[in-house]
């Protein structure tokens, strides 16, 4: 029996807080609505679909010593996830939150990250994690670490492929020194136009004109209400998704493609599976949705085959 793959992941692992105000929204007041909480983070939510999709995981994270750290614990765990993550007793667990009007519009969020700052660098200097990084087929990595980390991470990955999830226009900056060493980054729409600098509305072809000029050889951009697209070097192509990617929706899409790529599929094969897994996580309403062999197979059945950009 062949070996599966193996991905050693650094990065998030929060908890994710997501309010809806029900009716129009009214700045300064109490809005009637809904939270929901969960166990996310882009880096954790791939890596919980790429091991759904066959590969073995590890994820070094960071976490505090309150009872958010156990509910993190938990989460790693029960997704099948060795966990190499560090507990800081005296700091609170990271969070994001964030509130949407009733549209799913985004109407402000707070992200609480300081604790990936502080110690993320440090942690990637384990000896365990470095062992976790020489027997791991690839690496995967979000923007949540700052710079030293990246670098000490590509550093230590040296010959094997490190894939990238950009999270956020401000925090997708602090991968620009290192665009040239990734296998491979996923971004939205937002994340490309800060990468690139173009502008707003311009086409496929510019955007990936850009970030090949940015040293990007191979990536992925998803945008709300349209095509997924992709490059490398054998050229550029979007795929047309029957619904929206955005949220957890593109970390999934992000850890299918993954796990894909490292099972030796082009980009284009492989990202009509991280769309698939897309439109599962859509119809879940979780982030990493829990699905069947059969159940994906339909889901890829009806992912359109990838069309060249012009």
């Amino acid at each position: 029996m062949m070996k599966s793959p193996t991905i050693l992941a650094a990065g998030g692992a929060y908890i994710d807080r997501r309010g809806q105000v029900s009716g129009a929204f009214a700045p300064a007041a109490s809005n009637p609505g809904t939270m929901r909480e969960d166990v996310g983070g882009a880096v954790f939510n791939a890596l919980r679909s790429a091991v759904r999709r066959g590969v073995s995981g590890s994820l070094l994270s960071v976490r505090g010593g309150d009872v958010l750290a156990d509910r993190v614990a938990r989460a790693i765990a029960s997704a099948g996830i060795a966990d190499l993550s560090a507990v800081f007793l005296d700091r609170t667990t990271p969070s994001n939150t964030v509130l949407v009007d009733r549209d799913g519009a985004l109407i402000v969020g707070l992200a609480d990250m300081a604790l990936y700052e502080l110690a993320l660098p440090k942690q990637i200097r384990r000896a365990k994690v470095r062992e976790a990084i020489g027997i791991a087929d690839a690496v995967l990595c979000d923007a949540n670490l700052p710079s030293a980390a990246l670098e000490r991470l590509l550093a230590l990955a040296a010959g094997k492929p490190v894939f990238a999830l950009a999270i956020s226009p401000p925090k997708v900056a602090g991968l620009a020194p290192v665009l040239g060493s990734l296998a491979l980054l996923f971004m939205n729409r937002g994340d490309a136009i800060a990468l690139t600098g173009a502008d707003i509305g311009a086409a496929e072809q510019d955007i990936v004109d850009g970030l090949r000029r940015a040293g990007l050889k191979s990536g992925v951009v998803t945008a709300d209400d349209g095509a997924v697209l992709g490059f490398d070097e054998a050229g550029a192509f979007s795929i047309l998704p029957p619904g929206k990617v955005a949220d957890g929706a593109a970390d999934a899409l992000a850890g299918a493609t993954v796990a894909a790529r490292l099972r030796g599929l082009t980009l284009r094969a492989a990202l009509r599976e991280g769309v698939a897994a897309a439109m599962l996580a859509i119809e879940s309403a979780e982030f990493a949705p829990a699905f069947t062999a059969a159940s994906f197979a339909e889901a890829l059945a009806l992912i359109p085959e990838p069309q060249d950009v012009a």
